[in-house]
C-alpha cells in the first residue's frame, strides 16, 4: 500500500458503506490508527466488535482508497479543511457527544472552539417580528463576541447569519449537503461573505446533495456546537424543534421566544416553554445571565491563592477556567484528557476550596 498522510486514510474510512461514526471510532481503537485499519487483514477486521464479514470486505474493497483520493483533491481545490475527530481543530463541544461526526468539512476561517457559541434557529417562514427579535439578540451579544451558528435556511436562519455579518460577529452555517452545494442557492452570496471570519460546515463529503434525511443530522451538529440554542419562531413540528430536542439531550441551554397565541409559527416556541423544554426568552440578558457571561472570567480566589495550593492537575483545570468561566464536565474531560471519574474528584476538591461550584446540566462555574 502506498504511504499517504493519515488524513487520507481517515477520509477513506468515512467513505466505506456501512461504516458509521461509531464504528469508525471502534476500528481506530482496535487497530490503532486509520492507516492500520487498511493494512489489517480480513481476519483481524472481523474480530473488531461490530464488524462482520460484509463490512470488513467493504473496508478492503479496492474502490475505497481511490474515492478518498478524489475527495481530498476536491477539498484542496475548494480550500476546504477536513477535520477528523482526532484533529486539534475539531470542535471540543462535539467530541464528547456519542453521535458526533467522525469527519467535518470546513470552508472558511471559523474557530469552532470559540469561547462562546450561540445557535439561533427557527421557521423558514419568518415574520417581521421573528426577524426583528433575531436582530436584537445578535446586536445585544456583540460585546461578548460569540460564534453564531445556524443552518443557512430561509427565514430565521438566514436572518441570523446576515445580522451577524452586519454586527461584525463570526457566523457558521451547518449544511445538510456537501460543502460545494450551497442550499438554497439564493444564499450563495451570504455564504461567501461568511467565510471571511466564519464559514460553512458539514459532515457530508463534497458532491452530496441535500436530502430530507440529512437535515435532522445537520440539526444535531448545530445543537452540539452551541452553548445555548435559541428558537425564535417555530411551528408545532419542524427542524427547529428537532434542534431543541438535541440540545436538551446534550445538556445545552435552550431558550424559546414566546409569540402570539394564534400565530402558527409561535406554536412550537410556546410548546417548548409549556413543556419545560426551553426557558422563556424575554430579553438578551436572559441568555447572558444563564451562561454567566456577565461574570468575571477569573475568580478572585484563583488569583489570591498561592499556586502551590493547587496540584498540577488542578492547575491544568484552572487554566481552562481562566479562558471562560463555565465548562461542561464532558468538555473539560476532552480538553484535559482526564478520565471523567478522576476529573469529577478534582472538581470536587476545587469546590471544597471554594474555587468552582456546580451548575445544572453537568456544568461548573468559577465561584
Amino acid at each position: 500500500m502506498l504511504q499517504k498522510p493519515e488524513l487520507f486514510y481517515q477520509s477513506a474510512l468515512t467513505a466505506v458503506p456501512g461504516v458509521g461514526d461509531i464504528l469508525i471510532r471502534q476500528l481506530i481503537s482496535y487497530c490503532g490508527s486509520a492507516s492500520e485499519v487498511f493494512r489489517s487483514p480480513l481476519s483481524k477486521l472481523m474480530k473488531t466488535p461490530g464488524i462482520g464479514e460484509v463490512t470488513a470486505r467493504a473496508i478492503l474493497h479496492p474502490e475505497v482508497l481511490p474515492q478518498a483520493e478524489q475527495t481530498q483533491q476536491r477539498c484542496e481545490k475548494l480550500g476546504v479543511h477536513q477535520l477528523f475527530y482526532t484533529d486539534n481543530r475539531y470542535p471540543a463541544r462535539l467530541k464528547s457527544l456519542y453521535d458526533s461526526p467522525a469527519m467535518l468539512y470546513l470552508q472558511g476561517r471559523a474557530d469552532l472552539n470559540a469561547a462562546r457559541t450561540v445557535g439561533i434557529v427557527g421557521t423558514r417562514q419568518a415574520t417581521d417580528y421573528g426577524r426583528r427579535v433575531t436582530e436584537e439578540i445578535i446586536d445585544a451579544l456583540r460585546p461578548y463576541q460569540p460564534l453564531i451558528i445556524s443552518g443557512l435556511a430561509y427565514g430565521i436562519d438566514i436572518a441570523a447569519h446576515r445580522a451577524s455579518l452586519a454586527h461584525g460577529l463570526p457566523t457558521v452555517a451547518v449544511m445538510a449537503s456537501g460543502i460545494d452545494i450551497v442550499y438554497p442557492y439564493v444564499h450563495q452570496k451570504t455564504a461567501q461573505e461568511m467565510q471571511v471570519a466564519g464559514g460553512l460546515l458539514t459532515e457530508n463529503r463534497p458532491g452530496v446533495k441535500p436530502d430530507a434525511r440529512l437535515f435532522p443530522a445537520r440539526n444535531r451538529i448545530i445543537a452540539g456546537l452551541s452553548d445555548v440554542v435559541v428558537v425564535v419562531e417555530a411551528a408545532a413540528k419542524g427542524g427547529a424543534l428537532i434542534t431543541a430536542e438535541y440540545a436538551n439531550n446534550y445538556h445545552r441551554d435552550v431558550f424559546a421566544v414566546p409569540g402570539h397565541l394564534n400565530q402558527t409559527f409561535s406554536q412550537g416556541c410556546n410548546k417548548l416553554i409549556r413543556e419545560n423544554k426551553a426557558q422563556i426568552y424575554t430579553r438578551p440578558e436572559d441568555l447572558i445571565e444563564a451562561l454567566n457571561w456577565d461574570q468575571t472570567t477569573v475568580s478572585k480566589k484563583m488569583v489570591e491563592k498561592p499556586a502551590l495550593e493547587f496540584t498540577e492537575e488542578e492547575s491544568q483545570i484552572l487554566a481552562l477556567f481562566r479562558q471562560q468561566p463555565v465548562w461542561q464536565i464532558d468538555e473539560l474531560g476532552w480538553r484535559t484528557q482526564m478520565p471523567l471519574g478522576k476529573l469529577a474528584s478534582l472538581l470536587l476538591n476545587l469546590e471544597f476550596k471554594g474555587i468552582v461550584r456546580p451548575l445544572p446540566g453537568k456544568k461548573f462555574q468559577v465561584s
